[in-house]
């Protein structure tokens, strides 16, 4: 499931009356993105009851919190293959669905197996999401406002994260500063994980409001209706006919690549591939999804209070906005590469502090202050460098940088092996920081500092080339 081939008559432009029902059509795609952020991030809320309601150690704790990132990976790999049988616009629905589903099993379990099921059934809608949304957008935005139009499902994300913040802190505020208070009836906590209800269903009936990819239709035969969304969304200035071949043309010149394809080298894979597989790496082993994971348990392990530690994970959820918004600004300007350099020395800045801010010992259960402000400043600070760089850049990067023949089994391995790393970082980071926090951070400031030489080394800037020129 790829985008279309940009046209070889140069970019056209949808006229003025067209653009704002295409860009309709890509916030309500974005929907995805929206629900992938918060669903991925509203568990920072849960975390602390979920261990008192179960009395559970930090290592079955993690795996409850990681177990959705399995359901992420096996959604992620079937998506493309789903769409392709039964269209883009089901697959949002298929999403949708089980994205209403988990959010009422995971607020009303009946014990800990039961709320980690549906934590793999809200991951698989969340993988599903994260290949729809950007592969529909491309599919429908008209050639000049692709990039933009692209753009939304990241913006969607990060704003899908701080939204979650926003009402954990909400609610949390309504029980009183306990996580396990009551909130209409039940524990706050199970209210976090319902709400998600709400933007669930919103997907679900936006879904049905917006036409079906004109590449979908036209690869079941649907010519005429492919000619009618076309015409919607890139007026009717355009010679139909000839856009509709133009389709079908790139569709059947596609090499449809395969593992095999990616085979080569002195270390089984392509050099190119480790290259995509080490970005993926190295974005997650930072540990950026520990401050969306477990930011409100972090803070409370160096004595802040709950309802503060909430809003500091709200706050760095703003900042995580901010640095994507930076991102998307400069990435065309500055270029990736250096842009990713940028990211990786303020990170060692921010990492480094934290891990020196939590090397001290808790007075009274506290931080001393002058560390407590330290460690609050380098997390914002390391949040923003990620946000502005690796965050967004490593997105480009791997949908850029293989050449044609091996790019969609690539962009594959690379997706999988960043979702293999999100687990490990996840699933481990509990019992680490009960071993020793400082020394947790440490490590995530080796990565960050090793990822600059691996820049430097093995990424070739790809701001300004066709895709063809990728070898």
């Amino acid at each position: 499931m790829t985008s279309t081939a940009a046209p070889k008559s140069g970019a056209r432009s949808a006229q003025p009356e067209h653009l704002g029902h295409v860009i309709f059509i890509a916030a309500a795609a974005a929907m995805g993105g929206f629900l992938f952020g918060y669903d991925s991030s509203v568990i920072n809320g849960a975390v602390e009851a979920i261990r008192d309601r179960y009395d559970i150690g930090s290592a079955a704790l993690a795996q409850v919190i990681a177990i959705a990132l399995i359901g992420c990976a096996i959604g992620a790999a079937t998506a493309g293959r789903i769409a392709d049988r039964i269209g883009r616009i089901r697959c949002m629905q298929i999403s949708a669905v089980l994205f209403t589903v988990s959010a009422v099993g995971s607020a009303l379990p009946f014990a800990l197996w039961d709320l980690a099921f549906w934590r793999v059934v809200g991951g698989f809608a969340i993988g599903m999401a994260s290949v729809i949304g950007p592969a529909y957008i491309a599919e429908v935005a008209p050639p000049a406002y692709r990039g933009r139009l692209g753009s939304f499902q990241q913006a969607a994300i990060v704003i899908g994260i701080a939204i979650s913040q926003l009402v954990n802190w909400g609610l949390l505020n309504a029980a009183g500063g306990d996580q396990r208070g009551k909130v209409m009836g039940i524990e706050a906590w199970q209210v976090m994980l319902g709400v998600m209800v709400i933007p669930a269903v919103l997907y679900g009936l936006l879904s049905f409001a917006i036409p079906e990819s004109p590449r979908f239709l036209i690869s079941v035969g649907k010519r005429e209706r492919a000619r009618e969304i076309l015409k919607e969304v890139e007026g009717d200035t355009i010679d139909l006919d000839a856009r509709v071949t133009e389709i079908e043309h790139a569709m059947n010149s596609e090499h449809k690549s395969t593992f095999k394809d990616l085979l080569g080298g002195s270390f089984f894979f392509k050099p190119i591939v480790w290259v995509g597989i080490g970005l993926s790496v190295f974005q997650q082993f930072v540990g950026i999804n520990v401050a969306f994971y477990y930011s409100s348990t972090l803070w409370q392990s160096v004595g802040v209070d709950p309802t503060e530690s909430f809003f500091y994970s709200f706050t760095t959820s703003i900042i995580n906005i901010v640095g994507t918004v930076i991102a998307m600004i400069f990435v065309d300007r500055v270029g990736r590469k250096p842009l990713a350099l940028i990211g990786s020395v303020g990170m060692v800045i921010g990492l480094g502090l934290e891990a020196w801010a939590f090397s001290f010992d808790l007075v009274d259960g506290k931080l001393p202050a002058a560390q407590g402000w330290t460690a609050l400043i380098a997390a914002h600070i390391f949040v923003l460098f990620f946000a502005l760089s690796w965050g967004v850049v490593v997105w480009v990067f791997l949908g850029e940088m293989f050449p044609n023949r091996i790019r969609a089994a690539a962009l594959g391995v690379a997706a999988s092996a960043q979702w293999i790393a999100n687990w490990a970082i996840t699933a481990s980071f509990p019992s680490l920081a009960d071993w020793n926090l400082s020394l947790t951070y440490v490590i995530y400031t080796v990565f960050a500092a090793l990822s600059i030489p691996f820049v430097l080394r093995f990424v070739k800037e790809t701001k300004g080339k066709a895709l063809e020129e990728m070898g």
